[in-house]
């Protein structure tokens, strides 16, 4: 028996395959989701997402959003989420330098906080983009 995991960001469809289990970073901690689960709605938190295919296990940092699980389907709705294979540790360090300069700056000048909102999401992606890599 497998899961349909689904992974949607305001972007795109991230992943959409058969798994035979996932471990999400949840508000109430991590939770380890095998076919058979119970419906479960949850807020899911930044961090590491893990699945295992055929046998081997693979990551995906992933920003806050929501956790779905009905029948053998979970489906994520986040905010970001990128495979730990693709992420480049130079480009995210550039990239999180780049984010908190405009955020400081958004803040100094008082933007719109939706803008900041948002700025804060990029620094707050990049963070766990290294941290995932990283571990």
């Amino acid at each position: 028996m497998a899961l349909l995991l689904e992974i949607v960001t305001p972007d795109r469809r991230v992943f959409c395959e058969k798994v035979e289990h996932v471990v999400l970073p949840s508000s109430t901690g991590e939770i380890d989701i095998l076919p058979g689960h119970i419906p479960l709605l949850s807020m899911l938190v930044p961090g590491e997402l893990r699945y295992s295919q055929d046998g081997k296990t693979s990551s995906m940092a992933i920003d806050k959003g929501f956790i779905q699980v009905r029948g053998d389907k979970v489906s994520i709705l986040a905010e970001a989420a990128i495979d730990v294979s693709k992420i480049d540790l130079s480009a995210v360090d550039d990239a999180r330098k780049a984010a908190q300069d405009a955020l400081e700056e958004a803040r100094l000048k008082g933007e719109d906080p939706a803008i900041i909102e948002e700025l804060e999401t990029k620094a707050r992606f990049t963070v766990i983009q290294s941290l995932v890599k990283r571990h």
